[in-house]
């Protein structure tokens, strides 16, 4: 449970229909083996101890009384389990019976929660209020407003959906998550059918998405009665839209680790999870704080599709996202010329694209398009030459415009020694080009825009220079991070037919990143690589994920990156990258305060008005102080 993981189970255990005893005992070895393996909150299916395919069977004292007592075996079995057990029964209760889920702990029975909706005729829907019910001699908690908040963790609060709960035109779920409850156990009574599992995890994957909570769903299983249907088994965990565990094999067990903090910070940026839970009856559980070994896989790249198949559409949407974003633009400003700045890197090549496919949205033609490089000291001919491709090919107008002697007039002028290779010299290039651009845009008579090409991870770190490549008319790639671009870079190089265009395209994406403001080796090669200097963009983009996005602590961050990124580099570079990031994402702060319009594309951004905000001023100390500190 530290970091806020917490390791779940879902399970469908072999059970026989209206054998209580039975199925007690299948239950307790499926407990036994969920406590081996560290889980810490356990949900069986609807009625679990019984079947739910009782049918009128659930009238019989025979059955609700040794239902009652195989519940009572399994309370006793759970005792030294520091772990939340979901089993479901049928509850008498004065002359009805309930259909419930059965809340047990490490030796008792904290509250019985029973079905709101009339999933089934034989069991009778409850109210919404909470009191007490007698069960086996002790007093309970009885009622559908029930949340069991953890001791050790406040924030994970779970609450319950029985049966036909799951199904209702308003989910009970949603006044739950309203109230708190960051984790839904739902207990699931449905029958299989031809697309039951799809259905159902399409329905999970949604409901955790929407509320921002997760999601562990138990279906019944093999052993249930045939007559009228058959049972599979289904168990799903999904968390905030994306599902972790899913298996569906009859008699079933999926463990996973859920992540609470995720959750939470999700919903610290949404709107509407005031947490106000004053009808709900709080009933505390867990004991102790425990280090969560991780199962789950976590990805290199939280900015791209977790299934690398489904990146050639998250690209083509991405890439009319932004094209999209620039026609409206240019038609409200009444422009018909996108001019962008090209430099055989990967960011300029996917600006060039998208200015190449809004004049095509806009039904004008491609040479409307004009694309400028700007050759100064540190430009190899390997981008040079690419740049010139991959326009030409879209059948952009190109315009070589060498800056050089602009730039050494310029140090004339503020008595700069051009031998001296510090910012100034670096600078003034960035600076020099800008200013061409948006020249050049003002020139047309139709209008013209200056497009730039900076990408969210720079602006990020700050690898820019203030008021140079910093600045543009509008920037289409603000809301794009660097594994985004070469994301969707790389989908056209591959669906294109233009063979001379793809492979000038994969050259980019093969070049080392560089703004390339100092003079190449003498072999000709980029002499200023980007990555040398502020890290690896796959992990600057995981930090801006996890540190940034969701504000994880950087003890956290570490430990994850130690996760996806353990087979390419070692602790201590992670760490050392992890403590540069942090302090440059301070440092840096004053170039996004006041960066231009761009299209949000992941619901995330660092635009100053409607994005990420910070202080300008605001003092690293702290998240230097805590990444200093850790092993």
């Amino acid at each position: 449970m530290k970091h806020g993981f917490l390791k779940v189970a879902a399970a469908a255990p072999e059970l026989r229909v209206a054998d209580p005893m039975f199925n007690a005992e299948k239950i307790i070895e499926t407990m036994q083996q969920a406590n081996d393996k560290g889980v810490k909150l356990l949900v069986f299916p609807e009625l679990s101890l019984t079947g739910v395919t009782c049918g009128d069977l659930f009238y019989q004292n025979t059955l609700l009384r040794g239902s009652a007592a195989a519940l009572d075996k399994v309370v006793d079995a759970s005792a030294g389990m520091d772990m939340l057990v979901f089993v479901g029964l049928p509850v008498e209760k004065g002359s009805k019976v309930y259909d419930c889920a059965a809340a047990v702990c490490n030796g008792e029975l904290l509250g019985l929660v029973p079905m709101t909706n009339p999933g089934d005729k034989h069991f009778t829907p409850a109210c919404g209020c909470v009191d007490e019910l007698y069960f086996a001699d002790e007093p309970v908690f009885f009622g559908s407003k029930l949340l069991f908040e953890n001791a050790v963790m406040p924030d994970l609060k779970v609450a319950v959906q029985v049966g036909g709960d799951l199904s209702a035109p308003t989910v009970p779920a949603s006044e739950h998550a309203l109230a708190g409850a960051t984790v839904i156990a739902q207990m699931a009574g449905f029958p299989m059918s031809m697309d039951s599992a799809m259905v159902n995890t399409c329905g999970q994957k949604v409901q955790s998405r929407k509320l921002k909570t997760a999601s562990i769903l138990a279906a019944p299983g093999f052993g249930e009665s045939s007559t009228d249907a058959t049972y599979s088994g289904l168990c799903v965990v999904a968390e905030n839209g994306q599902i972790l565990a899913k298996a569906e094999d009859g008699c079933t067990f999926v463990s996973t680790e859920i992540d609470v903090e995720l959750l939470v910070s999700a919903r610290r940026r949404a709107q509407g999870f005031d947490g106000c839970c004053c009808e709900y009856t709080m009933v505390g559980w867990g004991e102790e704080l425990v280090d969560t070994e991780l199962t789950r896989p976590f990805g290199k790249y939280p900015y791209r599709p977790a299934d690398e198949a489904d990146y050639h559409e998250a690209a083509k949407r991405l890439l009319r996202m932004q094209a999209s974003s620039l026609v409206r633009r240019m038609e409200y400003a009444g422009l018909k010329h996108p001019v962008v700045g090209i430099s055989g890197g990967v960011d300029s090549t996917l600006a060039v694209i998208i200015c190449a496919e809004a004049v095509k949205m806009m039904g004008l033609p491609a040479d409307y398009v004009t694309a400028v490089t700007m050759p100064c000291f540190g430009t190899t001919d390997r981008t040079k030459s690419n740049a010139i491709i991959v326009s030409e090919q879209l059948g952009a107008t190109v315009r070589v415009i060498d800056i050089g002697d602009s730039v050494m007039q310029h140090f004339k002028d503020i008595d700069h020694d051009p031998e001296n290779r510090n910012v100034v010299y670096e600078n003034a290039q960035a600076r020099e080009r800008t200013q061409i651009l948006m020249d050049v845009a003002n020139g047309f008579a139709d209008g013209g825009i200056h497009v730039g090409t900076e990408d969210m991870s720079e602006f990020a770190d700050g690898w820019c220079t203030y008021n140079g490549d910093h600045i543009s008319m509008y920037d289409v790639n603000a809301g794009s991070t660097k594994t985004m671009v070469q994301m969707v870079v790389r989908y056209v190089a591959e669906t294109t037919e233009d063979k001379v265009l793809a492979d000038a395209l994969f050259d980019v994406l093969d070049t080392p990143v560089s703004p390339e403001l100092l003079p190449p080796t003498r072999n000709g090669e980029i002499a200023q690589k980007s990555e040398e200097s502020v890290g690896p963009y796959n992990l600057q983009d995981f930090f801006l994920y996890y540190l940034v996005e969701n504000g994880f602590t950087p003890g956290k961050v570490l430990r994850l990156a130690d996760i996806a990124y353990g087979d390419e580099f070692d602790h201590d570079t992670l760490k050392k990258w992890l403590r540069s990031y942090c302090r440059r994402l301070f440092s840096q702060q004053f170039k996004r305060s006041c960066l231009q319009d761009g299209p949000t594309l992941v619901g995330f951004s660092l635009s100053p008005r409607t994005g990420f905000l910070m202080p300008s001023d605001g003092s690293n100390a702290l998240y230097l102080q805590m990444v200093d500190e850790l092993e």
